[in-house]
């Protein structure tokens, strides 16, 4: 699949590269907004998988973004669609084919650290792959521990410093889903060491890394769990449009700085 994306991708977009390719999570899709003479291509028609999930366009945006040229992934497919964790990470895989350096990874998270409130943005500082599976084949032994790039993430702190926002730092768990976290799991998470909690992001940054990108992650966190506390999919995208301008600005900035 990734050899035919390439091609009918790189044939979409002439002579164009991306530097960056900037995934974006449930609610987040709004970012894609920023792109400067975007081209939009649906991933139906370069042969990627498509997503089922509300909030996720299910397209590729390619342009400037921030005078940097980007290639968005506008909406991404989730284990629990019952794809292979292969074709989750596609996009990664056919951005990097097309010269891409870097890879922004954006979520929706719950929060899970006690000084964690809906709106805040967190850079992430490390992951735990909780999914069961990997989107690695055979002996592909690869060092993830620096996986969250560490000069980026300095550069997300001074760019978010840049536009008045604040950043957390914190540790992402990522789950196959799609149900909600019990009481009991969200104990079992925090005794884990994570500071929020998804459904995504950590094989397409297992992914980037192999394929020798640099990554920084964020997650908007956009529910808090705790006794009592109601979730659903409706409430993740609600706070994705609230606070999603918000880290659209701390990327904008970090952007130039890559």
């Amino acid at each position: 699949m990734t050899e035919s994306a390439v091609a009918a991708l790189a044939d979409r977009l002439g002579d164009f590269r991306p530097r960056v390719l900037l995934t974006l999570g449930s609610g987040l899709g709004g970012l894609a907004d920023g792109v400067d003479r975007p081209v939009v291509v649906p991933y139906a028609d370069v042969g990627l998988p498509e997503s089922t999930v509300p909030g996720h366009a299910g397209r590729l945006v390619a342009g400037t973004f921030a005078g940097v040229p980007v290639l968005v992934q506008q909406g991404r497919v989730h284990l629990y669609e019952q794809v292979a964790p292969a074709q989750v990470v596609s996009c990664v895989r056919v951005a990097a084919a097309l010269g891409a350096q870097t890879h922004v990874v954006t979520n929706a998270a719950g929060g899970l650290a006690p000084d964690l409130a809906p709106g805040d943005l967190m850079v992430l500082t490390d992951h735990l792959n909780l999914t069961g599976t990997t989107p690695l084949v055979g002996p592909a032994f690869i060092d993830m521990g620096a996986a969250y790039d560490p000069e980026l993430r300095a550069a997300a702190h001074d760019a978010a410093a840049g536009v008045r926002e604040q950043l957390f730092e914190g540790v992402y768990a990522g789950l196959r889903g799609p149900a909600f976290e019990t009481p009991a799991e969200v104990r079992m998470l925090r005794t884990l060491g994570a500071d929020a909690v998804g459904m995504s992001t950590v094989l397409e940054v297992i992914a980037a890394i192999q394929a020798g990108l640099r990554v920084a992650g964020f997650s908007l966190i956009t529910n808090v769990h705790g006794p009592g506390v109601a979730t659903d999919h409706a409430e993740v995208l609600a706070a994705g449009r609230t606070a999603g301008p918000r880290l659209a600005e701390v990327i904008a900035a970090l952007l130039p700085r890559l």
